[in-house]
C-alpha cells in the first residue's frame, strides 16, 4: 500500500456509475488519475453516460467486489460512495444489505490492508434536527433518523465508533462525510430522488413555472423550508483534499454551513435563465409529509479546523454554473 497520493495510485471507487461517484471518477481523470477501479451495478444502462468515457483500470460489478478484493493486489486508497440512496424505500433489509453490511466489508478490508478510506455518510442521520447538526461524534448514538436510508447510514457510523472503542484495527486515515443536499451534473438518472434544482429546471422548461411543496409546519411559510444545498464540485474538492490524509480521521459534515429557502433557490434558477420568477405550491405528498425535514444546516467548523483551505460555492453561484454549463446543454460532468 502506497499512502502517498500520486497519479499512479490505485484507487477503488464505489458508486462509480451514480451521481457523486461518477463525478468523482471524472474529477480524478481530469487530475491525471487513471488507475481507477470502478465499482457499481453496471448492468443499469440508464447511467451509462455517467461512466462511459471514464479512463480506468477495471470496472467491477458491486456483487463481485468482495471476491475481487481477495485476489487483487491491495489498493492505495478507497472512496466508498456507493449506496442505496432512495429515501422512500421503506424496506430496511435492502438498506441494511447495500449500505450497512457492504460498508462493513469495505471497512474491514481497508483496516486489514491498512488502506486510507473515505466513505459517504449522510445528513439524513440527523433526523428532524432535534439534536442539531453538529458533527460531534458523541451524539451519533443518540440520533434518530426519519427513514430506513438514514438509519442504515447512522448504524454504520455507530458501528465504526464501536470498532474504535473495542480497539479493533482501523484504516490509517478514514473520513466519513455527512453529505447534505448535494446537487449537480450526472444526477439525471435519479428520478424522484434528483435534486430540487434538477426538477425545477425541467419544470420551467416544460411549464414555465416551478412547483414547490407547501409548508405543513406552522413555523415555516410556503417556500420557507430551508436546506443546506452543496454543489457537487465542492464535494469533489473536499474528497480530493482528504485523500492526502493530512486531516484528523473522523466523521465530518459536508454542507456549505448556510441554509437557503426553497424560494431563494427557485429565484436563483429563474435568474440563471434570465426569466422572471413564476412559482406555485402544491401539498407535500402524504407518503413523505410526516418525515419531511424543514431545516438542515451543516455545522462546518470541524472541517475548517482540520485545515480545509477552500471556500464553498454560494447557492447562487452553484446553481448558475449547474444551469448554464450543464442543464441547458445536457452536458455530463
Amino acid at each position: 500500500m502506497n499512502s502517498n497520493l500520486n497519479t499512479n495510485s490505485r484507487i477503488l471507487l464505489t458508486g462509480a456509475a451514480g451521481f457523486i461517484g461518477s463525478c468523482m471518477a471524472t474529477f480524478l481523470n481530469k487530475n491525471g488519475f487513471e488507475n481507477l477501479f470502478l465499482v457499481d451495478d453496471f448492468s443499469k444502462t440508464d447511467k451509462d453516460r455517467n461512466h462511459h468515457f471514464c479512463k480506468c483500470a477495471a470496472k467491477i460489478d458491486r456483487a463481485l467486489l468482495e471476491d475481487f478484493l481477495r485476489t487483487e493486489a491491495p489498493m492505495d486508497f478507497v472512496i466508498h460512495f456507493g449506496a442505496r440512496t432512495d429515501t422512500t424505500e421503506m424496506d430496511y433489509s435492502i438498506h441494511e444489505k447495500l449500505n450497512l453490511e457492504y460498508s462493513k466489508m469495505i471497512w474491514r478490508y481497508c483496516s486489514q490492508q491498512q488502506i486510507p478510506l473515505i466513505y459517504a455518510s449522510s445528513a439524513a442521520t440527523y433526523g428532524d434536527g432535534a439534536l442539531g447538526y453538529d458533527d460531534n461524534e458523541e451524539i451519533i448514538p443518540h440520533l434518530r433518523p426519519l427513514n430506513p436510508y438514514g438509519v442504515s447510514k447512522n448504524e454504520f457510523d455507530k458501528w465504526i465508533l464501536l470498532e474504535m472503542k473495542l480497539k479493533n484495527p482501523v484504516p490509517p486515515h478514514w473520513y466519513g462525510l455527512k453529505f447534505f443536499n448535494v446537487y449537480g451534473p450526472n444526477e439525471y438518472h435519479k428520478g424522484r430522488m434528483a435534486s430540487v434544482i434538477f426538477h425545477a429546471f425541467h419544470q420551467i422548461q416544460e411549464k414555465g413555472k416551478i412547483i414547490l411543496f407547501k409548508s405543513h409546519n406552522p413555523l415555516y411559510e410556503d417556500g420557507g423550508q430551508k436546506r443546506d444545498f452543496i454543489y457537487v464540485k465542492d464535494v469533489l474538492e473536499v474528497s480530493y483534499w482528504l485523500l492526502n490524509g493530512t486531516a484528523t480521521s473522523g466523521i465530518y459534515n459536508l454542507g456549505t454551513g448556510k441554509a437557503n429557502t426553497f424560494l431563494e433557490l427557485a429565484t436563483a434558477i429563474f435568474n440563471a435563465l434570465s426569466l422572471p420568477p413564476h412559482i406555485e405550491f402544491i401539498d407535500t405528498p402524504i407518503d413523505i409529509r410526516e418525515k419531511y425535514q424543514y431545516f438542515t444546516e451543516a455545522t462546518m467548523q470541524k472541517l475548517i479546523a482540520a485545515g480545509y483551505p477552500h471556500s464553498f460555492y454560494t447557492m447562487e453561484a452553484g446553481v448558475t454554473d449547474y444551469v448554464k454549463n450543464y442543464l441547458l446543454s445536457g452536458t455530463s460532468f
